[in-house]
Parts: structure tokens; sequence; C-alpha cells
């Protein structure tokens, strides 16, 4: 079992990861019935697009000896109707690192090959820009 999650009412859940005991809540969003107090579900699809790529970035940065602690990435998630769901994640890094254009280009490659992305259904937009 990967996670544990439990319905705590006015449509908020709690998800307990089970090998780290990491708790993640999520809530509605306002623009459906929900506070919008918590991440919602989808908010953490798209964010786990960002993290996702991080970590793929992450593991080839390492083995190459470059650092990229302090880089951030900001997701933007725009939603479609009939049915309700993702129709695009954005996601714009800005990069901090020492890594030369060559190794900048491999990493950019590194994460688009990441395991979030490529299980996306295929309507979903997916636009990444990456700043160096």
């Amino acid at each position: 079992m990967t996670s544990k999650v439990t319905y705590l009412g006015d449509l908020r859940t709690s998800s307990i990861h089970i090998q780290s005991g990491a708790e993640i809540l999520s809530d509605a969003p306002k623009d459906n019935h929900g506070k919008g107090e918590a991440f919602s579900p989808t908010d953490t699809v798209a964010n786990a697009l960002a993290s996702c790529m991080f970590s793929i970035m992450g593991i080839k940065a390492r083995d190459m000896e470059i650092n990229l602690e302090g880089s951030i990435a900001e997701v933007t998630k725009t939603m479609a109707a009939e049915p309700r769901r993702i129709a695009g994640i954005k996601v714009v890094f800005h990069m901090k690192s020492n890594a030369d254009e060559k190794a900048q280009k491999l990493l950019e490659r590194v994460a688009l090959h990441c395991p979030v992305h490529h299980s996306l259904h295929p309507d979903i937009v997916q636009e990444v820009i990456f700043n160096w």
C-alpha cells in the first residue's frame, strides 16, 4: 500500500504516506464547492509534475556534480469543464546551478522523461519553460 486516504468531511481529505507517515491535506477548490484551504486533488496532480521533474533532474545533476539547490518551479493549472478535468499544466523553472549549456540541455531532456509527465493523459497540454 502506498497511502491511506481518510475523508474528513466538508470536502476535505487527509492522505498518509505509509512509508514515511507524511500527511497531505486536500480541500475542494472554491470554484467547486470547497473552501480552497489546501491543495485540491487536481492541484496535487499539477504540482506532482514539477516535483517529479525536479527529482529526475536532481538524480542526474548529482551524478554530474551539479548543484540545483535553490531552484524553484512555478506551477499553473488550467481546468476545463464538461467534464471537469485538468486541461493544461504550465511549469516555469527558475534554475540556480553551475551547469554549462550542454548540461542544461541534458537536464531539460531528463526532466521531460519523468514518470508523471509520461503518466498524464495526452490531452493535458504540458508547457514547460526553463530559465537558467
